[in-house]
Parts: C-alpha cells; sequence; structure tokens
C-alpha cells in the first residue's frame, strides 16, 4: 500500500498557523530528499511507478501492479502533499486530468485487464468509477482493449499508465477524426438508423436485431449486450434528439421521416418483428396480413402525415385513395402507373384490325389498401398484372362479335357492357371500378374510306330528301297560300253574290214601285190624253164644222211648221243650169254655215241648176 499521505487544507489551531507555515516550506525544499513528499496540484494526477519491490514481480502478462509489485501501480495520487515516495524506489508522473469539452465524448482504451471474449470486439462496461478507479477495475474483471464504456462531458483523473483517453483533441492520433467524438445529434422531420458494431450475430432468418428494452437508445452499450443485443441493423431507430453514443459500438444514419401526401395511405411490408400470425380471416384467401409489429403486411395502413418508420428493414408502398385514371392510350397520367399500357389492337367479326383508345378509372379504398398490396405487392404489379390483361383481353373478345361498322354505331353500348364486366372483374380483387370510357377508335383507311363515301351519300341522300321536303313544303305553302287568296274572292264573291241579291231585291222592290208608279202615271196619262184628245176631235170637229176640211187642215199644218222651226227651203240647191262651179259655191256655202255656228242664220242660197 502507499505511504501515508498529509492532504493540504487540513485546519490548524491559530496558534499553529506560523510554525505550520514554516514546515511547509522546509518540506517543499528539502522534503523530497528528507521524507520522501510529493505535491500534487488540483488539476494534475500523479501516476506512481515503483522502482523495485524485494520479493514481488508482476505476473506474466500484468500491466499495473495491484498489491506492491516493481512498476506502475494501479492508484494514483490525488492532489495534495504526499509522504514516503522516496526517489530511489519511487518515481512519481504527474499528468494532467483529462477533460472532456461539452457536446463531446472520450473513447478509452485499456492497457491491461483481461481478454476480450471472441464473440466480442469491445471491452465490457465494469463499475471503476468512470475509469478513474483502475485498481477496481482489474479486480472487477475488466477488459483489455477498447472500452464499450465512455467518458461523457466532464473533468476525470485517469491512470495514464492504465487507460489510453481518445479526446478531439488527438483524435486524429488514434486515426480518428474530430468530429467522430461528438455527440450524434438526429436532426428534426429525420429519424436514425442504428446499426451496431458488437453482439451476438444476427439470426440466419432475420435481417435486423430485434428491440432490447432498457438500454436508453444505445447509449448504455453494456444493457444492450446483457439483454441479448445483435450486432448489425437495428429494428430500433432513434428518434430527433442528442445521443451520447460510442462510435466504436453503433454507427447512425440519418434519413428523413417517411411521409404519406394527402390523397394517399402506406401500406407498411415489415421484414421483421414478430413471428408471422395471420390475421386477414377466413374468406381473405388471396394473400395475409398481420398486426403491427409482426413480419408481414401490416393490416392498418399508415395515413397521411409523417412516420417515423425505419426504411431498411420495412418496404412502405404508396396506394392514392382517390380515382386513378389509367390510359390504355399514347398519353400517360402523372403517376405513371399507365405508361407501359398503350392501344388496345382487336380483330373484329368481319376481319379487320384496328386500334381501340380505352381509359379505365378504378378506386382503392383505404381500408382495402392492405388487401390489395398482400395480393399483388405492389400498385404497378396491379396495373401489369391485373387491370391490363383483363381491360384487353375483354375487348379482343367483345371485339370479334361486331363489325368494325357495328362497334362504331353502337359505341356507347359497347362502353356500357365493357364497364359492368370489368367492374366485376376486377372488384374480386378489391378494386372499385368507376368507369370505363372508349376513346378514340381507328379503323383501317380503306374502311373509313367506304364509310365516309357512304356517309356522304347518306348525307347527300337525306339533304335531297330535305330539299324535297321543302320544295314539298313551299308548294304546300303556295297552295295554301293560293287558297287564302281563292277563299278571300270567294268570300269576297260570296259577299258580291249577297250584294247582289240585296241589290237585286233592292231594284226589284224599286222596279215594282217604279213600274206601280209608271202604270199609275200611265193610267193618269191615258186618262188625260184620253181627255185631251176627246177635246181635240171635238175641237177639230168644231174647226171642221166651222172651216172646212181642208182648210182647218192647213191651218194646222201651219201652226206645226210655226212651233217646230221646220225649214220649208233648202240650204243648199244645186242647179246644173248654169255655170260648172255650182257645186262647189254649194260646199263653201255649208262650210261658211258651220263655222259661223248659227244656224239660225240662213246662208245665202245658191241654187245649181242642173242641166243635162
Amino acid at each position: 500500500m502507499m505511504a501515508n499521505t498529509l492532504i493540504l487544507g487540513q485546519v490548524f489551531p491559530s496558534a499553529l498557523i506560523g510554525v505550520a507555515a514554516v514546515i511547509l516550506g522546509a518540506l517543499l525544499f528539502a522534503g523530497p530528499l528528507i521524507f520522501g513528499t510529493v505535491l500534487i496540484h488540483e488539476r494534475q494526477v500523479g501516476v506512481v511507478i515503483k522502482r523495485f519491490s524485494p520479493g514481488k514481480s508482476l505476473p506474466p502478462g500484468q500491466l499495473l501492479a495491484l498489491n506492491g509489485e516493481a512498476g506502475y501501480q494501479a492508484d494514483t495520487l490525488a492532489p495534495g502533499l504526499h509522504f514516503g515516495f522516496w526517489r530511489w524506489q519511487y518515481r512519481i508522473i504527474k499528468v494532467p486530468v483529462t477533460i472532456v469539452p461539452q457536446g463531446e465524448i472520450a473513447l478509452v482504451v485499456a492497457a491491461d485487464g483481461m481478454p476480450i471474449p471472441s464473440e466480442r470486439i469491445l471491452a465490457k462496461v465494469v463499475d471503476s468509477d468512470n475509469f478513474q478507479d483502475a485498481r477496481k477495475f482489474l479486480v472487477y474483471g475488466g477488459e483489455k482493449g477498447r472500452q464499450l464504456g465512455i467518458l461523457t462531458a466532464g473533468t476525470y483523473r485517469i491512470n495514464t499508465a492504465l487507460f489510453t483517453v481518445i479526446t478531439s483533441y488527438n483524435a486524429q492520433e488514434h486515426g480518428m477524426m474530430s468530429h467522430d467524438l461528438q455527440l450524434r445529434h438526429v436532426e428534426p422531420d429525420k429519424v436514425g438508423i442504428v446499426t451496431t458494431l458488437d453482439g451476438r450475430p444476427i439470426e440466419q432468418s432475420e435481417i435486423a436485431g430485434p428491440i432490447i428494452a432498457d438500454h436508453d437508445n444505445f447509449q448504455n452499450a453494456q444493457a444492450f449486450l446483457n439483454g441479448g443485443g445483435r450486432r448489425g441493423l437495428q429494428e430500433q431507430i432513434l428518434l430527433s434528439g442528442t445521443w451520447n453514443l460510442n462510435p466504436w459500438f453503433a454507427h447512425v444514419e440519418q434519413v428523413p421521416m417517411l411521409q404519406i401526401p394527402i390523397g394517399h395511405v402506406g401500406v407498411v411490408i415489415s421484414f421483421v418483428g414478430k413471428a408471422h400470425e395471420d390475421v386477414s380471416g377466413v374468406d381473405f384467401k388471396h394473400g395475409d396480413l398481420v398486426n403491427p409489429g409482426h413480419k408481414g403486411v401490416w393490416v392498418s395502413p399508415l395515413y397521411p402525415g409523417k412516420h417515423p418508420i425505419n426504411t431498411r428493414i420495412m418496404k412502405v408502398e404508396l396506394v392514392p385513395t382517390t380515382n386513378i385514371v389509367l390510359n390504355w392510350a399514347n398519353r400517360t397520367e402523372s403517376h405513371n402507373y399507365d405508361a407501359k399500357l398503350s392501344s388496345i389492337t382487336v380483330r373484329s367479326r368481319d376481319g379487320f384490325a384496328f386500334n381501340l383508345d380505352v381509359s379505365q378509372i378504378i378506386h382503392v379504398g383505404a381500408l382495402d389498401a392492405p388487401k390489395v398490396i398482400s395480393r399483388v405487392g405492389s400498385m404497378q404489379n396491379l396495373v401489369d398484372h391485373v387491370l391490363q390483361p383483363i381491360v384487353g383481353n375483354y375487348f379482343r373478345n367483345s371485339a370479334q362479335n361486331f363489325t368494325v361498322l357495328d362497334f362504331l354505331s353502337a359505341r356507347s353500348e359497347r362502353q356500357t357492357d365493357a364497364a359492368e364486366h370489368i367492374r366485376v372483374a376486377i372488384g374480386a380483387y378489391d378494386v372499385q371500378a368507376i368507369d370505363t370510357l372508349i376513346g378514340d377508335i381507328n379503323p383501317p383507311a380503306t374502311l373509313m374510306a367506304t364509310q365516309t363515301d357512304r356517309k356522304i351519300a347518306e348525307e347527300q341522300r337525306k339533304t335531297y330528301e330535305t330539299q324535297e321536303a321543302a320544295q314539298k313544303q313551299r308548294q304546300q305553302l303556295v297552295r295554301q297560300t293560293s287558297l287564302a287568296d281563292i277563299q278571300q274572292q270567294v268570300v269576297s264573291a260570296e259577299q258580291g253574290v249577297n250584294i247582289a241579291e240585296l241589290q237585286a231585291n233592292a231594284h226589284i222592290k224599286q222596279a215594282s214601285g217604279e213600274a206601280e208608279s209608271i202604270r199609275l202615271r200611265a193610267l193618269g196619262e191615258a186618262e188625260a190624253i184620253r181627255a185631251t184628245g176627246n177635246a181635240k176631235a171635238e175641237a177639230y170637229r168644231a174647226g171642221v164644222d166651222a172651216i172646212g176640211t181642208q182648210g182647218y187642215t192647213v191651218m194646222q199644218l201651219m201652226q206645226i211648221v210655226g212651233e217646230r222651226n221646220v225649214r220649208i227651203t233648202p240650204d243648199v240647191a244645186v242647179n246644173n243650169a248654169g255655170a260648172s262651179n255650182g257645186l262647189v259655191d254649194s260646199m263653201i256655202g255649208l262650210m261658211l254655215r258651220n263655222q259661223v255656228g248659227d244656224k239660225s242664220v240662213a246662208p245665202p242660197s245658191t241654187t245649181t241648176t242642173a242641166t243635162s
């Protein structure tokens, strides 16, 4: 054991302070030679080397002495004044204390101790006051080599004869980088995937070590090993935070959290976990599902959001829960599930081959997504191995029952039949068929030319029929117009007839009145004439009786000539007995009479005597 040690700081009575000061000064100068004194300062550690020890020697392979053997001693000198360390027997090496800065760790390598078992690469942790008690380290079975335990931030009094402490200051001297000794920081929205470098090997049927309890997120490496921790990829992950991890024990890879976007769910396929136990039920015969934490396809999907998933041991298949449009055409949707699909080539009943563009709209429910993935493995497999043959073969088979023209003319019916057939077919895969839409139909060009000509002829025929109907309509309009005009005339005629009848009746009435009036007047006039005639007859008889018949007649004749201006001499008398111009003179006389216009004036008498 070590010699007696006097620790500074002991309280002396005030009367002896001066004496103590004198003695202390003497010890400082003459003590090492006289008393074997050693002074260790506060930030120093005294490493003791015993030069010789009669009758005691270290066992083979042992570096530090526990029982006073010659050589490096397990016990160190703490700060203070120590006695009995004669220079001829001891050598004291004063080394600075070990400081581990904040935010860092320190690694330890032991130069002495038990050998590390072959199944491990790091020495186990023993109770040695953070490597400050070398005796306890060796007595309790500490192992030689790289230590599983680490030193966290702080100040330590380490026996450098037994332990080599690696900090960021001397990391390069030991083949390491300074950042290797910094605390492991896992950033927000990320997870740390851990690979341990020590422990028992992973079982052959596994790809990662199981979750071990109570090791404080790999910070207590000894608890991890004691719990049966395995060497290699770990199922457990580190969440956001700062961790004291031994880089010789654990390597951490940071990866982003798994983000499930809106409109999707994530189906987890776990390659590790508890024993496989199918919970899909007896009705689901095309796959199996397990509860979360077990190996297999999890029955519960991951919903939109961020999830701390170990993507090294789990695969997450994104399944859209919105409607998915798949095009059998020369276009591709943004999801690219239909990138390998193309127009469907079919053959009609009349032997023509033509291309058909089809769009299929499907929907996968959130709770059905694990069943779909358990059955087919992925959404791309669903499209390639299920939907493509179902849709393609249906149209190839159905097209053989129709001619091309029938297919063209009854397109809506073909679409309805296809939607019903495909709905039932893919429903067996827990996929909902929303609608089936037939796009462009590309029949042979020659057939389309014939069909076009026929269509043009048909349209022309319809045009002619329309024109004929228009002409007939126009004729009918003209006829109706004429009838309307004639009807007006008929109405006018009928009204004219009625008017004529009324006028005739009026004339008849008028004529009857006039006739009656005339008759009555005639009767009156007849009576008057009769009376006048009787009176004239009486007068004539009286005249005849008075002057005789001839005389009365001449008198009556002269009276008539006078009353009626009867000319008794000729206007022109032609006498051929005289000159030859008698006829001309007569004509001139008549002309003059007409110009004068007075018939009462007699023209000069011209008498022409015709002579033979």
